[in-house]
């Protein structure tokens, strides 16, 4: 995450705690006028741990209940200048990888990978998690010779999202075709209406 999603993220994770559900991660993308603020949230992993069954999927009703909590939160705290939207949403199958316990936890799945730096001549990277030992994270990445394993810090590591299994899922596509378009992931739920002022004395007109 960027230091302010980092920021913003520590600020609002006990308001999204407090209601039931784990605060994921946050993505925070500036834009000329709009930015954007993307909260994703999810069952908490040591309850899907101990229940040991097929973890179920955030409602929409939580994402409701998240958005006009940290809503009201961030009218109080007021950590944005600009003016920005709000949306909450479950990570989906193609879950973004926010902690070093989240490429842990995903161990034997198959991720994809941006860098903030070049390493070992990559930026782009899509392979299995195979190993997390301290603060590195292994990939086996298809097409490297004698089965070599490519490690990189987490602190490198800039954005990470988890492939679907598509075959696994059913969704597999006829040879020659695109994957079909995602369908699992509830829409996120938006306030468009969610949109700040800027403060006195910023260059941004109205």
């Amino acid at each position: 995450m960027t230091d302010k999603a980092t920021q913003i993220a520590a600020l609002l994770a006990p308001t999204v705690e407090s209601l039931g559900v784990e605060l994921l991660g946050i993505e925070y993308l500036p834009a000329a006028g709009n930015a954007t603020l993307r909260i994703y949230i999810d069952v908490p992993a040591a309850h899907v741990d101990a229940e040991g069954e097929q973890p179920r999927s955030v409602t929409i009703e939580e994402c409701e209940a998240v958005s006009r909590e940290v809503s009201a939160q961030l009218d109080v705290e007021d950590p944005i200048s600009s003016n920005y939207t709000l949306e909450v949403s479950s990570p989906g199958i193609d879950r973004p990888l926010f902690t070093l316990e989240h490429y842990r936890r995903f161990v034997g799945e198959t991720a994809k990978v941006t860098l903030k730096l070049p390493h070992e001549n990559r930026r782009r990277l899509q392979g299995e998690i195979v190993a997390v030992e301290g603060e590195q994270v292994t990939f086996a990445i298809e097409g490297m010779p004698d089965g070599s394993h490519f490690t990189v810090s987490f602190s490198n590591i800039d954005k990470g999202r988890i492939v679907p299994d598509w075959a696994a899922l059913g969704f597999a596509p006829s040879k020659g075709e695109p994957p079909p378009a995602r369908a699992d992931k509830p829409k996120p739920k938006a306030r468009p209406g969610k949109n700040k002022p800027s403060k006195p004395g910023a260059s941004r007109k109205k």
